[in-house]
């Protein structure tokens, strides 16, 4: 298995969406004006993304439309730059209200979508950070619409100074499945059979993951013996570091790392978004 074993999220989305809506009545207008990490969006902005997300998603793989329109030579990073950017900018005539009601609405649609999926069927959108050369399974599409939602709550906990939502049962599986994307990480290193390289994050919500070349490529594997690479990192960087919260320096002044200089190298830079 190239990913490793599946991770279902699936249960996670009611407790992740109550903590978001918890936060989100709880802000002052001057919170919801609070500038993100995310460049040119306050908290305003962000909200109306995952409300976004929310609705692309039912759209999309619930109700089987095909909306999507490229422009000429558009690549996909580059056109959900675009449509990502439309959609916040139309967003921001929509009431801090309107969104919360928005998304306490739609979020119980989208649960009850997962529900009905086969978790080892394929993927309604394939996780090109996790591989881009086959499909995904569909449990890494969910596990990566939990991720981006999470992720997003940290930004918004970020702009306001409220801690929360990085409780092990919560955060850990955004940190497991953001592992998941090792092997594509390391894509362009080519070792005999049987390399292998580790990933330790250290906090209550990480763990060890390991990669093991395989069959002319790498593939997610458990981490025993001595590896020839290994990466620690702490969870809180290795989930900014995913996201790029933080840049890879900064990352890799968090870390340490030992073995192939190489693998270690493209270890710190994984990305777990489309960028």
């Amino acid at each position: 298995m190239i990913f490793g074993p599946a991770v279902d999220v699936r249960p996670l989305f009611p407790r992740e969406r109550q903590a978001m809506l918890d936060l989100l009545r709880a802000l002052t207008p001057a919170e919801w004006a609070a500038p993100t990490v995310c460049p040119g969006w306050d908290v305003h902005d962000v909200v109306g993304h995952v409300l976004n997300d929310y609705m692309r998603r039912l759209s999309g793989s619930r109700d089987g439309y095909g909306g999507a329109v490229f422009a000429d030579d558009e690549t996909l990073p580059s056109y959900l730059a675009r449509t990502n950017d439309e959609f916040v900018r139309a967003s921001r005539q929509l009431s801090p209200q309107l969104m919360i009601e928005l998304l306490d609405h739609l979020g119980p649609r989208l649960d009850a979508m997962w529900a009905t999926r086969d978790l080892q069927a394929a993927a309604d959108l394939n996780v090109s950070w996790a591989a881009d050369d086959v499909g995904s399974p569909a449990w890494l599409d969910i596990g990566r619409e939990y991720t981006e939602f999470w992720v997003h709550q940290q930004q918004v906990r970020d702009a306001v100074s409220a801690p929360g939502a990085v409780e092990p049962d919560l955060m850990a599986p955004v940190l497991d499945l953001f592992a998941r994307g090792l092997p594509h990480a390391l894509r362009m290193h080519d070792r005999p059979e049987g390399c292998t390289a580790h990933l330790e994050v250290t906090g209550p919500a990480g763990g060890r993951w390991a990669v093991a070349r395989q069959d002319g490529r790498w593939r997610m594997a458990e981490p025993h013996g001595e590896p020839s690479a290994h990466v620690s990192m702490d969870q809180d960087a290795f989930w900014r570091l995913a996201t790029r919260g933080i840049t890879v320096e900064q990352a890799r002044e968090r870390s340490t790392a030992s073995g192939d200089a190489d693998l270690t190298a493209s270890i710190t830079a994984l990305l777990a978004v489309i960028a």
